[in-house]
């Protein structure tokens, strides 16, 4: 049973005005509010087992490893990873690629290609930009059409014996489109050897994950982004492949032996793991996985797909509103502008004079800006407790936004 204000009422900050307005949060692409849930173990942590883990024999150190180790499982289970200690902690999507960038230096040479996709967020561009600035590899780009969608005959030419890397997002944190990652993964192993790397930090909030029937070699994502504390994250990847690549981080916890002639490393997942952890935070992210199976992974994508399908065409009924990516298959995003009338930071202001919190500017996407010739997009972006109320609260600002700029 899906009811909406049973669960707006495990969220208090939606209980806050903004500007004296009911606060109307549509900004879930860059961050999700956090359920009381969360909060309270990520609360409980530091007030009744705060301890640094897998290092004491003493109970506090004890509980706090087996509250973070049985998190790592929840994850494990909730993206079907076939190994526990193939999920690697991390602070993000952004580490997590930037890991995978880095532990994959030996692996490439001069003239060998790297494939992304236009639709990538700057996290997804840059740490393969400087993989190749190191090792002397070309960047190679799938283009999109004028829907934003990825023409994957651009892949079938670009794939061959010199690709070594194939990293794409599932879902556009700009537009919200959801890419056939399924149809990109079966090229690419028909026609490479490559490392499949998939960034999963708009879809992991959204529907379900298997990592095992994707096939990928790499899934990254983010914690703060599906009602976890911020500075969390989630590496996923292949035992062989991880068990074959250097370390990242030199510290504590990612050895096995030390002493100044070398060092040998620890097995997975502590190799990739060094330093003391965001215990309190990773426990948490164990809870937003517990609070996003109970409300149910089909529940919340139905929801989310309804408030899309309702917010699209309640927008489109206005005059002068450009939807990006209006056509393809998209997700928990709605991007526009209002044509001929200010800019979107403009408009955001507005908005926010209303207590509707959307994102304005470029989203960390350039690349795509460029495309469509546009220096940023107002972005609603939406989460399993926002409300049709509040899209209709967002079509009155916008139309507010209309009269009050042109």
């Amino acid at each position: 049973m899906f009811d909406i204000q049973e669960i707006r009422s495990q969220f208090t900050i939606l209980n806050r005005e903004v500007n004296g307005k009911p606060l109307v949060y549509l900004d879930n692409a860059a961050t999700s509010q956090k359920p009381d849930s969360v909060l309270k173990v990520w609360n409980d942590y530091y007030t009744e087992l705060n301890a640094n883990v897998h290092r004491g024999i003493h109970t506090l150190s004890q509980l706090a490893t087996e509250e973070m180790e049985l998190s790592r499982r929840k994850i494990q289970k909730f993206i079907n990873a076939k190994h526990d200690f193939e999920v690697i902690f991390t602070k993000g999507t952004t580490e997590g690629l930037n890991l995978i960038a880095y532990i994959l230096t030996q692996k490439l040479k001069k003239d060998d290609e790297i494939i992304i996709s236009y639709l990538e967020h700057h996290s997804n561009i840059v740490p393969w930009q400087l993989l190749c600035e190191r090792t002397g590899a070309k960047l190679r780009v799938i283009p999109i059409d004028e829907n934003g969608i990825l023409q994957l005959d651009y892949l079938d030419d670009f794939l061959s014996e010199k690709t070594k890397i194939v990293s794409v997002n599932q879902v556009s944190n700009a537009l919200g489109i959801v890419n056939p990652i399924e149809e990109i993964i079966a090229k690419t192993r028909k026609n490479s050897n490559a490392y499949i790397v998939i960034d999963g930090a708009q879809s992991a909030p959204h529907f379900e994950i298997d990592v095992q029937q994707m096939d990928c070699d790499f899934f990254v994502f983010s914690g703060h982004k599906m009602y976890a504390p911020m500075g969390t994250g989630i590496l996923y990847g292949k035992q062989e492949i991880l068990e074959e690549l250097p370390p990242f981080h030199g510290g504590g916890e990612m050895i096995a032996t030390c002493s100044f002639d070398g060092t040998t490393y620890a097995g997975l997942p502590f190799k990739y793991e060094a330093g003391t952890p965001n215990v309190g935070g990773n426990i948490a992210l164990g809870a937003a996985v517990d609070f996003i199976e109970s409300t149910g992974r089909q529940n919340i994508q139905n929801h989310e797909n309804a408030l899309l399908d309702y917010a699209q065409r309640q927008l489109l009924e206005l005059e002068n509103i450009k939807i990006y990516g209006e056509k393809a298959k998209r997700t928990g995003v709605v991007s526009f502008n209002l044509e001929g009338v200010g800019i979107s930071s403009d408009v955001g202001m507005i908005l926010d004079k209303m207590g509707i919190a959307v994102r304005t500017g470029h989203h960390c996407t350039q690349p795509i800006m460029d495309f469509f010739n546009i220096a940023g997009t107002v972005r609603a972006s939406f989460a399993v407790y926002n409300t049709f109320e509040e899209i209709d609260s967002l079509v009155e600002g916008v139309k507010k936004a209309q009269r009050m700029l042109s």
